[in-house]
């Protein structure tokens, strides 16, 4: 039990660190991939927490994760569109969203749901090692198990339901591909399955990000005359991404 409980801080100290070194280089406008690095770092402590759902600290931990989340979400999706426009030769629309996402940088780690998670993940290890010491975490290995393999079975399910939910089957790949990530040893996948998995996850991704700008398009007439490329390149998208989940529904077996 103890050395689980370690792995479990050791990690989340370990995506912490991710986390803040991101977070500063997007204060100092160091480089592209800085929000989503940011991103990734919430998506990992998400992923390894979430297996210990109702354990002391974790659900306030989670949601304040979650709400950084949200927050960041669409500027992650404006920040993918700009070099797009770019290669389209669309610059000034490049040039009259760009403010708002320089703005979006600074509020982000300016608001009280990024404050409120720094101080969370600040004192959540104080609070585990005083629940570990009261046997509060008595069966915390039993539980993450448990729903790491409710996870992929929810996984399978909904990849053999012929009506299936893109955007549902996206949020639940990746649940399970950072949850193999962060408990390769107690996850009921073999590691194997990590590439069918990352496939899926980058597939899905492309054909998301055509669903939004063309969604976008719609309301923002300066985009509209990309439309017919971007519902040509949706669809080539789309039947990228179901091949790539026919492939991992086979891989699940």
């Amino acid at each position: 039990m103890s050395s689980f409980s370690d792995y479990l801080v050791a990690h989340l100290i370990e995506q912490e660190v991710a986390l803040f070194a991101a977070a500063e280089r997007l204060r100092a406008a160091s480089d592209s991939e800085a929000l989503h690095d940011l991103r990734i770092a919430v998506r990992r402590l998400r992923s390894l927490l979430h297996p210990a759902w109702g354990m002391p600290g974790i659900d306030e931990v989670e949601r304040a994760l979650n709400e950084v989340g949200r927050l960041s979400g669409p500027l992650r999706d404006l920040e993918v569109l700009l070099p797009v426009l770019e290669s389209e030769g669309f610059a000034a629309a490049v040039a009259l969203r760009r403010p708002a996402l320089i703005s979006g940088y600074v509020a982000l780690l300016a608001s009280p749901q990024w404050t409120r998670l720094l101080m969370l993940l600040d004192g959540w290890p104080r609070l585990w090692r005083t629940a570990e010491r009261h046997g509060v975490l008595d069966g915390l290995h039993r539980q993450v198990r448990k729903r790491l393999d409710k996870q992929w079975r929810r996984l399978r399910l909904a990849l053999r339901d012929p009506a299936h939910d893109r955007h549902r089957l996206r949020l639940l790949i990746k649940r399970v591909r950072y949850s193999l990530e962060a408990y390769p040893d107690d996850s009921p996948l073999p590691q194997r399955l990590l590439a069918p998995l990352k496939d899926a996850q980058a597939t899905l991704g492309e054909w998301h990000d055509y669903e939004q700008w063309l969604i976008r398009s719609e309301r923002e007439l300066d985009l509209m005359p990309l439309q017919p490329h971007w519902n040509a390149r949706h669809d080539l998208a789309q039947a990228d991404a179901d091949r790539s989940l026919e492939r991992l529904s086979k891989a699940l077996g």
